[in-house]
């Protein structure tokens, strides 16, 4: 099947299968966090902190780890970032489990996740390369994977949201750190060759900068990068406020919290899927412009919504939309890199993606201690259906590059 053709590698079959049992754990604590630090402070402004700490390291430790991405052997960086973040979680359980948690403990552990995370991103995207061993395969294997990221969204929340209320939050974070041991155990299990790689005896500043220098007088990546950039920036943001959505706008619990993140997850599952199913990547470059019309108007009447199955219906074309565009651009700048910058364009991609997200975030939160949230999340979708314009004008650099690259 043309779907899950990139399954017939061993290495990314143990991979995958390692990943859709331990990723669903992390949005399962994801849902659990959002909703203990609303509970203990009613906050908006300290959920995008929560979030802001999650995901800052990304913007400052990612580049870096790009840089060593493309000259260290990865499994074994894969293996220790799994590591940290596993322990981070099972001590959280015992905390919140122990009443012994506090908000500043939640946000010490979301930063030293977020630097696991950091260094994990580029380590893991690369990585997709030394697990197939045709790379033909590998556009699907970048949609499969990100197949079962989106997958683990559309199936955790609402596992998470439900232990939440019947168990606790503590509970989440137990299953979430035990669900590490799926993906540690598929990494051990891999028969890949220790290669270590050299760029040449550059600094890592140098390498660094030369990655940078790359990706801007590149013009299709530069496009692509600023592309994710911005909707990371304005757009993303969003999904820290979805308790506020949940329990001010909607009247819910934590179970509404759940079944919103699970409409969001479906739409970013069907997403994945649909480019999973893609046999070509030609037509990649207008998916991209018809996913981010998709995301903003959906983010929109998200938004204005006050009944929960208008906001389902539009989390799910939002959802649909927010993956297609991330994982089609991760596609193309994956597909059009040359060999030896591959680390530190997907680094330089997951800092877009993840460390822009966290400065919304921030600036958000502060925005709507002085207006409301619907306010700014409006002004947001409409950035975003403008940052899709101004893709439509550069369009045709990216196909034109495109046709050149395969």
């Amino acid at each position: 099947m043309e779907t899950f053709k990139s399954l017939r590698h061993r290495n990314f079959r143990l991979f995958f299968f390692g990943q859709i049992i331990s990723l669903p754990g992390n949005w399962i604590q994801n849902i659990a966090m959002g909703w203990l630090v609303f509970r203990l402070t009613d906050s908006a402004l300290l959920l995008g902190v929560v979030g802001f700490a999650a995901q800052i390291p990304s913007f400052f430790i990612t580049p870096v780890a790009g840089v060593f991405a493309d000259k260290t052997e990865r499994r074994s960086v894969l293996l220790m970032t799994q590591a940290v973040s596993m322990v981070i979680a099972l001590l959280l359980a015992f905390l919140v489990l122990t009443d012994r948690i506090t908000v500043m403990i939640i946000i010490i552990g979301a930063v030293i996740n977020g630097i696991a995370n950091a260094i994990d991103n580029p380590y893991r995207h690369a990585f997709l390369v030394n697990m197939i061993d045709d790379r033909k395969d590998l556009p699907n294997a970048i949609a499969l994977n990100s197949t079962m990221y989106n997958s683990a969204r559309f199936i955790g929340p609402p596992i998470g949201g439900f232990l939440v209320a019947y168990a606790g939050e503590g509970v989440c974070f137990l299953v979430n750190g035990l669900s590490y041991i799926a993906v540690i155990a598929s990494l051990l299990a891999m028969n890949i060759p220790r290669i270590i790689k050299s760029l040449e005896h550059n600094s890592v500043l140098s390498d660094l900068l030369g990655g940078f220098r790359y990706a801007y007088e590149t013009q299709h990546l530069r496009i692509l990068i600023v592309m994710v950039i911005i909707v990371s920036f304005i757009g993303l943001p969003f999904q820290v406020f979805m308790p506020v959505f949940a329990k001010d706008i909607l009247g819910g619990d934590s179970k509404t919290l759940g079944i919103l993140t699970g409409a969001l997850g479906a739409g970013a599952l069907t997403g994945a899927l649909l480019l999973a199913n893609q046999s070509s990547i030609s037509r990649f470059p207008s998916v991209i412009l018809t996913s981010a019309l998709m995301f903003s108007i959906g983010l929109g009447v998200f938004t204005l919504s006050e009944t929960l199955y208008l906001s389902m219906i539009a989390l799910v074309v939002t959802g649909f939309g927010m993956v297609v565009l991330f994982a089609s651009c991760n596609t193309l700048l994956q597909t059009m890199v040359n060999e030896n910058m591959r680390g530190r364009i997907v680094a330089l991609y997951s800092m877009s993606f993840m460390g822009f997200t966290p400065i919304g975030s921030i600036l958000l939160g502060m925005i709507t201690e002085f207006t409301s949230l619907q306010s700014t999340l409006v002004v947001t979708s409409l950035l975003c259906l403008l940052v899709a314009l101004w893709y439509y004008k550069n369009i045709n650099h990216i196909k034109k590059a495109l046709v050149l690259n395969q």
